[in-house]
């Protein structure tokens, strides 16, 4: 939980404006489908603990549960069970949907290096980004501060994208069957909610992992067999019509060629003789697409320059998602309409058209009057609907109220006692 060092004015005001969502506007927000075959889980506030292997009958027990506890968290089951409330080996799974988490933590972008910032737990040492190892002791644990900026969304919003493609166009998932949702944090959920897949178990499961996420591709797949290299032919060459991951290759390199400069081929280590052929050879390679293929079309330019462009593609193919997430069968996930208890932004459903227009940081926000003195230590500059913010550095500023509760989750700014005007 992000509030644990927060004093207690930040707390209490964090605590009260959920309060005040959890009975008023949360009231119209819709359950997930089967409910009373979920499981339901709620981080609390002030308990610093997670209830979990709660079940409700219908909508209306579920709101006046969320009015009682006002949960920093809640979650529920990915899973389908006889009986939710049951111990986990007692619960009688069902089956469950299929579900994917795109985060930004799974995606690196400069941009982290900028407003993330991690301690390690074992010798403090301070750093920038986010760490595999400390630099200093070698350590593995750390306390993490990530933010939420337009440049990590935009990239699990992206992310987000090629995997809606692929369940639509290569497995065959109809836009009825998939749901789309912003996390409220740094990332996307997309769930399968279909009869075809509710009964898969987790091996079943890490094969869809494999497929979307490229793991374990074999480029003689796609015709490219280092001991096929003198034959005058490749058979399986890839064609732009082909189906997945051959005919999904076959257009990205056949744009590539395209409009690729000289400077990209020697960027993924072509030498300049070989760059010079491919780039006057262009019509043929492109032309070679509607015959054989490419790959014997221009003398000299052989396996290893294949591979090569091939492997540029195949990394920018796949979707970087949370492959745990995925093959888990009993996950637990954060609930449509409440809040992220490290933002106070709402997890949001959009239809899977929306993708690429989606805005998080107008249609996730939860808090829309009243303002709040906070005194903030460091923040960047942020959008939250129509309105810019910061930089902020030690200083006192009055915020909008989603704009405090986002730094004051994000262990930015701290409230400042008798300077707040609580609204939803």
């Amino acid at each position: 939980m992000n509030l644990d060092n927060q004093g207690n004015t930040s707390l209490q005001y964090v605590y009260d404006n959920f309060s005040q969502y959890y009975k008023t506007v949360a009231k119209i927000f819709e359950p997930p489908s089967a409910m009373e075959k979920r499981e339901f889980a709620f981080s609390l506030f002030k308990e610093r603990i997670m209830l979990r292997h709660k079940g409700f009958k219908n909508q209306d027990e579920l709101i006046r549960y969320l009015g009682y506890t006002v949960p920093l968290d809640a979650y529920h089951s990915c899973a389908y069970y006889a009986d939710p409330t049951a111990d986990m080996d007692k619960k009688g799974w069902q089956g469950a949907d299929l579900i994917f988490d795109i985060d930004a933590d799974h995606i690196p972008t400069p941009c982290n290096k900028i407003h993330d910032e991690w301690s390690c737990i074992t010798c403090g040492f301070i750093g920038k980004g986010i760490p595999e190892k400390c630099p200093i002791c070698g350590g593995e644990r750390f306390d993490i501060k990530t933010w939420p900026c337009e440049e990590c969304l935009n990239s699990a919003r992206n992310e987000t994208a090629k995997l809606l493609n692929m369940l639509m166009h290569d497995f065959g998932f109809s836009g009825n069957e998939i749901r789309v949702f912003f996390s409220g944090h740094r990332g996307y959920h997309v769930y399968v909610e279909s009869e075809i897949i509710r009964t898969l178990d987790a091996v079943a499961r890490s094969e869809i992992v494999s497929y979307v996420s490229g793991l374990g591709l074999d480029l003689s797949f796609f015709g490219l067999d280092e001991k096929k290299a003198g034959k005058t032919r490749f058979p399986r060459t890839p064609h732009l019509t082909d189906p997945g991951w051959r005919g999904r290759l076959a257009k990205a390199i056949c744009n590539f060629i395209l409009n690729a400069r000289q400077e990209d081929y020697i960027r993924i280590g072509l030498k300049k003789h070989i760059v010079e052929k491919i780039m006057q050879n262009k019509n043929v390679l492109l032309k070679s697409w509607e015959d054989v293929g490419p790959f014997l079309a221009v003398k000299g330019v052989g396996v290893e320059t294949w591979r090569k462009i091939i492997d540029l593609h195949v990394a920018s193919l796949f979707s970087k998602i949370d492959t745990v997430v995925t093959t888990d069968i009993h996950r637990l996930i954060r609930m449509n309409g409440t809040l992220h208890g490290k933002t106070g932004l709402k997890k949001v459903e959009f239809p899977v058209s929306d993708v690429e227009v989606f805005d998080p940081f107008k249609s996730a926000i939860a808090f829309r009057k009243g303002t709040a003195v906070v005194y903030a230590s460091d923040a960047p500059r942020f959008r939250l609907g129509g309105e810019e913010f910061g930089p902020y550095r030690n200083q006192k500023v009055e915020l909008p109220t989603a704009a405090a509760i986002l730094l004051v989750c994000k262990k930015r700014a701290e409230v400042i006692a008798g300077d707040v005007s609580r609204t939803v």
